[in-house]
């Protein structure tokens, strides 16, 4: 039996500020995503990007990230909540990100990316796919160090107590999650995009490893209280992980057969 360490959430604190450990976690996603990128452009066939493009996509990516994060919250978590109230829907400093909603924000935002450079959607989607696993390891770890989206009850003798929730075995979920989203899938993709690829490929290959990590690890995941488990027993992390295992399914097929090339 494993008890959490209930870190204190500040890293450090300057006055009446501090650094917080999800802000450290941001933070740490934005540099890997550079530092990777720039060896991608360096070592590996990217011809087409530049290291100030690199810097441009990750203004775009981090603006994606935050607004759409925030949005999916709102939409597919708390909608109820917030139309009732509307002045807290940018209060991200209470905390409310989804990942599904920054998925589709970066989307869009590599589109108008895509958009400003004159190239294909889909080719800069599978650059920066390798690109983004390190950010969500690291902004699981931040989960854990907050004790937060904690798992369900366990008989497991490798369960974890949480003790701002109750005395009870659970599942160490964030752990899960950061093993799984962020360091395999990392190592599926790098080494996966180590050579030329279909276009659209490695962004299937995303969807999938993604949509099957989230999918399996919710199952060990407390429900959200105010959402409990929907319809066939799943929760909303599994539902909106579903539509991107079966696109990325489809989308590689479609890409073994050259069909956006």
């Amino acid at each position: 039996m494993f008890v959490h360490p209930q870190f204190d959430p500040v890293v450090v604190h300057i006055g009446a500020f501090g650094i917080h450990w999800y802000g450290l976690m941001y933070l740490i996603g934005f540099l890997a995503f550079i530092g990777l990128g720039k060896w991608q452009i360096n070592n590996r066939s990217w011809h087409a990007w530049t290291i100030p493009m690199l810097d441009d996509a990750l203004f775009f990516g981090a603006l994606g990230v935050i607004l759409g994060g925030r949005l999916g919250y709102v939409l597919f978590y708390q909608f109820d909540y917030f139309v009732h109230h509307p002045n807290e829907i940018l209060a991200v400093w209470q905390g409310g990100m989804s990942f599904h909603g920054g998925f589709l924000g970066v989307l869009v935002a590599m589109g108008l990316f895509a958009r400003k450079y004159q190239l294909k959607w889909l080719s800069i989607m599978d650059f920066v796919a390798p690109l983004v696993p390190i950010g969500l390891g690291a902004g699981r770890m931040g989960n854990f160090i907050n004790g937060e989206l904690w798992g369900r009850v366990t008989n497991s003798q490798y369960g974890m107590v949480f003790p701002k929730v109750d005395q009870l075995l659970r599942h160490p979920s964030q752990l899960y999650e950061f093993t799984l989203e962020g360091i395999c899938l990392f190592l599926i993709l790098w080494i996966y995009s180590s050579k030329p690829r279909e276009t659209g490929a490695i962004s299937a290959l995303f969807l999938i490893g993604y949509g099957s990590f989230r999918f399996i690890a919710e199952y060990t995941r407390e429900p959200d209280s105010y959402l409990g488990l929907l319809s066939m027993g799943f929760s909303m992390g599994q539902w909106l992980s579903l539509p991107m295992l079966l696109v990325g399914i489809w989308m590689w097929f479609q890409a073994r057969q050259k069909r956006f090339a």
